[in-house]
């Protein structure tokens, strides 16, 4: 992922999510290639690797309000956009904070190099020359880090093939992530993986994010490949694997075993 500077700051949506088969995989995305193409920003077939490393409060409240549905909720993450060159202090990421209102998903985030970003979410040190733009999302970010003690408790990290709409279907955006993996030691993203599988090898997580209202052809492909919609975090199950948490996740991931 490159020209992070021309990334959107703040946006909006709705997200749909579906745990598949690789095969079901396979099939939709051949009948998706009708009407999205793939993303720019990763290769030539929109695939790209990322890295997300997520904090919580000592007693994990963002954990449980997620488990427990809570019609608002957030969480904080440092996010890397993989392209296999080392990961070094002046690398951009995101600092972002996710928050979900009823069936909105809503995302604030600012671009620091690594090392800034460690700085702000580990050892609480607000960046110098923050822009204009990104003020109120870094007050938001200093706040939220001070106000719950959040400090860094899991890394996930996966493959991401992402496939966008076009002209007829600006905002579209559907995602496949494999090859998903989690950690809860060594919690930085410029160490050496310690990684255990988040999900079976054979199992995709695909979600469908869209800004208003997902098409018509689109609603009627899933209903065609009896595709189920689950509630899924990422965040959550690897809290749940770590700590050997039942969760509705886990129950679903199972039944495809």
């Amino acid at each position: 992922m490159s020209k992070l500077s021309h990334t959107l700051r703040r946006f909006n949506r709705f997200e749909l999510k579906y745990l598949i088969s690789l095969k079901q995989a396979d099939i939709f995305k051949k009948a998706l290639r009708a009407y999205l193409i793939a993303d720019e920003h990763g290769n030539g077939n929109g695939r790209y690797a990322l890295a997300s490393l997520y904090y919580d409060s000592p007693d994990l409240r963002c954990y449980h309000e997620k488990v427990d549905g809570l019609r608002l909720r957030r969480k904080l993450r440092i996010r890397l956009y993989e392209t296999g060159a080392t990961l070094k202090a002046d690398t951009p990421v995101f600092v972002e904070i996710k928050q979900r209102l009823d069936r909105v998903t809503q995302k604030r985030r600012v671009i620091l190099p690594y090392g800034e970003a460690l700085r702000l979410c580990n050892e609480r040190q607000y960046p110098e020359n923050v822009c204009t733009e990104d003020e109120a999302v870094m007050d938001e970010i200093y706040a939220y880090i001070w106000q719950y003690n959040l400090r860094p408790v899991s890394i996930v990290r996966y493959e991401r093939q992402a496939l966008i709409g076009t002209d007829y279907d600006l905002g579209l955006r559907v995602t496949f992530d494999t090859s998903l993996s989690y950690q809860v030691h060594r919690l930085r993203l410029d160490e050496d993986p310690s990684s255990l599988p988040l999900l079976s090898p054979d199992r995709v997580v695909m979600e469908i994010k869209v800004n208003e209202r997902i098409p018509y052809w689109l609603t009627e492909m899933i209903a065609a490949h009896n595709l189920r919609m689950i509630r899924i975090s990422k965040y959550c199950r690897s809290i749940e694997l770590a700590n050997g948490l039942a969760s509705t996740f886990s129950q679903h991931a199972s039944a495809f075993a």
